[in-house]
């Protein structure tokens, strides 16, 4: 099975990267043992412009912020496409409308594989900001013990290959995004 786990975020404008510094966070603190194809990779903001990457893969993980009224700030959800919890409305952020658009779109035409959404509740969305609020610096901790679970459950086995912080990620996350070319 191929499988992409994708960060999505605009890293420019705080806690709306967190997205993309998980996965540049998982990348380089883990090593998989998998009989799957695994990819990591960083979204950013290119929504539609994804699809043509998404649509290569069977399974699909998207690590991303989403907005969830009346709950704490860094609160994480881990939900199936298919079953979006009543309380996301995905408005949280600058592109999140136009990534759900674009996962539609894919569902309306049969192109899109298994998705699974972890969301993480923002509570800073300022520009120029390579930080993270405390919030969702904490919440870190939870999402990395979701993926890791989720992908053991799948039978893909995450070593840590290399003793990291998410602190160590974040003022090099818009540099490590070379893998792609869209």
């Amino acid at each position: 099975m191929k499988i992409l786990i994708l960060g999505i975020g605009n890293i420019l404008f705080s806690d709306e990267g967190i997205g993309v510094h998980i996965v540049n966070y998982m990348k380089e603190k883990y090593t998989l043992s998998t009989h799957h194809h695994v990819d990591f990779m960083d979204g950013g903001t290119l929504a539609q412009h994804l699809i043509p990457v998404i649509v290569q893969y069977d399974y699909l993980i998207i690590i991303d912020t989403v907005n969830a009224p009346g709950v704490q700030k860094g609160e994480v959800y881990f939900f199936d496409f298919e079953d979006i919890p009543a309380a996301v409305d995905w408005q949280g952020s600058a592109h999140e409308v136009e990534m759900l658009q674009t996962l539609t779109m894919m569902d309306l035409v049969g192109d899109r594989p298994v998705t699974k959404i972890i969301g993480i509740v923002p509570t800073v969305i300022e520009p120029i900001s390579f930080s993270l609020s405390d919030a969702v610096y904490h919440s870190v901790v939870t999402v990395e013990s979701i993926l890791v679970e989720h992908l053991a459950s799948m039978d893909i086995q995450m070593d840590i290959k290399k003793k990291i912080a998410i602190d160590d990620i974040l003022p090099l996350s818009y540099k490590m995004h070379d893998e792609y070319s869209l």
